[in-house]
């Protein structure tokens, strides 16, 4: 890209007028000026200094720059989970400002520049810089949240080895069918993975189960015996029970059931 002004004047203009550009651009962001403090405190970002980058690029044309910027920036702001409204004002606002700035510089010689081709050139940079920067913003929101949703689905199915042949699987919590979902393709993969070959399944920690979670749950142990793992369940509360019975699940002949886990690790390990 190539620099909107070619003459020392253009630089200079701007240099000496930061401190009104910054005073017009607040005037410009109403509703963003409330909130520098909190994003630089927040996420460490300086929106006046960043302006002022952003300009600098635009108007030298500086389109690799532009566009490491965006990404930059992009990448904070969903890091910092700041809202986008905010950054989507504030650019807005620097348009208005940067175009207002030029208005003035230009307006003793306003035959001397192209002002069709200084809107192209102006706002399609900053269209690129907006664009660049809600791409990045998505996809990395995209990859955090995917991390969490990972990090969260390990937590919701920790399978704890206790020997080389014996492991928990400790469920706290609501189980929806979402959860046994998830719970079924980590079981089955860590028993592959681990070699189980007895699974500890406490169950002391679930309140209540739907109909489709327990027969999601029957699949997962059918799973777990076809792989040569035996599965035990342990700490079955009344109202589970209750759920069990009135839906005539049996389970079967090598599923055992034992009153607490601390029964079912004295009777394993100390055979």
């Amino acid at each position: 890209m190539d620099r909107i002004f070619t003459n020392e004047a253009a630089d200079r203009f701007f240099e000496e007028n930061k401190k009104l550009f910054e005073q017009e651009l607040l005037n410009e962001a109403v509703t963003v000026r409330d909130k520098i403090n909190d994003i630089l405190e927040i996420g460490n970002i300086d929106l006046i200094n960043n302006a002022h980058q952003l300009v600098s690029y635009i108007l030298e044309g500086r389109e690799n720059e532009l566009l490491a910027f965006a990404r930059q920036e992009g990448i904070a702001w969903a890091t910092h989970s700041l809202t986008l409204s905010f950054k989507l004002e504030w650019v807005q606002a620097i348009r208005r400002t940067l175009w207002s700035f030029i208005n003035k510089f230009t307006e003793a010689q306003p035959y001397e520049y192209d002002f069709f081709g200084l809107e192209k050139q102006i706002n399609n940079r900053v269209d690129t810089f907006l664009n660049a920067f809600f791409i990045n913003y998505s996809t990395y929101k995209d990859s955090l949240l995917k991390a969490q949703r990972e990090l969260v689905e390990n937590l919701s199915v920790p399978i704890i080895p206790i020997t080389q042949q014996i492991s928990i699987l400790p469920l706290i919590g609501t189980i929806d069918y979402f959860r046994a979902k998830v719970m079924e393709e980590k079981v089955l993969t860590e028993i592959g993975r681990l070699r189980i070959q007895t699974l500890f399944m406490d169950l002391s920690g679930i309140a209540n189960m739907e109909a489709e979670v327990i027969d999601q749950l029957m699949k997962i142990i059918d799973g777990a015996a076809m792989m040569g793992c035996r599965t035990v369940i342990t700490g079955l509360r009344p109202d589970v029970v209750r759920n069990v019975i009135r839906l005539g699940v049996r389970f079967d002949e090598q599923t055992e059931t034992i009153g607490s886990l601390q029964q079912a690790l004295q009777t394993y390990l100390l055979k």
